[in-house]
């Protein structure tokens, strides 16, 4: 089982899967933890100034007596900038860096908006950790991948070797998620369709409502949740799209209430994911664990999530809105017929099992006691 530790977290950026991840271990964890934490705005000034920031704060734990045995970060934090400004207590200790994201293949709307500085602070910080976790397979081998490419472009002194030094001690630690209570027996009705994703470009809402639009034309009756987190720029896409699927509506908007979110993923026959930029998709796991069958492109990291290799190709689809559409129809045909599952309504909930918080908790507390072995 190993001894308990003490733990300093450090989390320039205290929101959305962030602060879930963190939350989500913490509560289980049998390790003593310390977090400093930031508020979740302004993330290119998050990045920039939170090593002198938490730096700062640390020196204040230490003052008041506080120690640690290891130190946990996300990849926010320029780890290097902070270890060379913090005590020297804290220089010593064996450190994580764990990846959520990554800046330099989170795609932009302007290339002029791309930053290099963004993605040398995820190269220095991954360099400066004892290891690297990142949220899945495709995750870490498509942020290596396009790191070599990047600095294959560079001028000179390419850095190319650290891209294997960092592969070396890099390790694929998938978040966990919470249970979700059973859900009740089926109301008579339509086909209730959900998505619930940030309104942002990358998750690319057109595809979705372009396929809602084909089923309208075809007379295929739904309902309608569209849900999810979103700032002040919001694609027009849905402010339209509201006005069109109005009387098919029936949530919208984020949900503040997590029982209010749980609710519509335990409503939803399908869980629709049109994104064409995803790491890990808590959403789309989190669907999946409440019962609702996920409906998701055959790429980015959903085919290892929902296990594609264990016969699970229905989950799927490849193109279009008119693949999509063509899905949902034939989704829609089985739910009339009340066989969406085949006759195992327990499929996806079964491959979510493995996310669940109580073993991701221990499993992550045994992680931390064999770095320091």
């Amino acid at each position: 089982m190993g001894k308990n530790l003490s733990v300093l977290a450090l989390e320039p950026y205290f929101g959305g899967s962030h602060r879930a991840f963190l939350e989500g271990w913490m509560g289980l964890s049998r390790h003593r933890w310390t977090l400093l934490r930031l508020p979740p705005r302004k993330w290119k000034w998050r990045m920039r100034h939170s090593a002198i920031t938490l730096a700062n704060q640390t020196a204040e734990k230490i003052k008041k007596g506080e120690m640690w045995d290891i130190l946990f970060c996300s990849d926010m934090l320029n780890l290097a900038e902070y270890l060379g400004i913090a005590h020297p207590a804290v220089q010593r200790l064996p450190s994580i860096v764990y990846f959520h994201e990554n800046q330099l293949t989170y795609p932009v709307i302007h290339q002029r908006e791309f930053d290099y500085h963004f993605v040398l602070t995820n190269l220095i910080t991954a360099l400066a950790g004892t290891e690297v976790w990142f949220n899945s397979s495709y995750h870490r081998d498509v942020f290596l991948r396009e790191l070599l490419s990047f600095l294959k472009r560079m001028p000179d002194f390419r850095l190319l070797d650290s891209v294997e030094a960092i592969r070396l001690k890099s390790s694929v630690r998938y978040p966990g998620i919470h249970k979700f209570p059973k859900r009740k027996k089926r109301s008579p009705g339509p086909m209730r369709i959900a998505w619930a994703a940030r309104w942002e470009y990358d998750k690319n809402p057109f595809l979705l409502f372009e396929a809602l639009r084909i089923l309208k034309t075809r007379n295929i009756v739904f309902r309608l949740n569209v849900i999810g987190q979103h700032g002040k720029n919001i694609p027009d896409v849905f402010s339209s799209s509201r006005k069109e699927f109005s009387c098919l509506i029936d949530r919208w908007g984020y949900q503040q209430n997590r029982r209010d979110y749980e609710n519509t993923l335990l409503e939803a026959d399908v869980f629709v994911s049109t994104a064409d930029h995803e790491f890990f998709g808590i959403s789309v796991v989190e669907a999946a664990a409440a019962g609702a069958f996920p409906l998701v492109p055959e790429k980015l990291a959903y085919p290892e999530t929902l296990e594609l290799e264990s016969g699970n190709e229905d989950f799927y689809y490849k193109g279009g809105a008119s693949k999509l559409a063509e899905r949902l129809i034939y989704l829609s045909e089985k739910i009339q017929e009340n066989d969406l599952w085949g006759g195992d309504p327990n499929r996806a909930v079964r491959i979510t099992q493995k996310f669940d918080w109580e073993l991701k908790a221990e499993q992550f507390d045994h992680y931390l006691n064999t770095i320091l072995i």
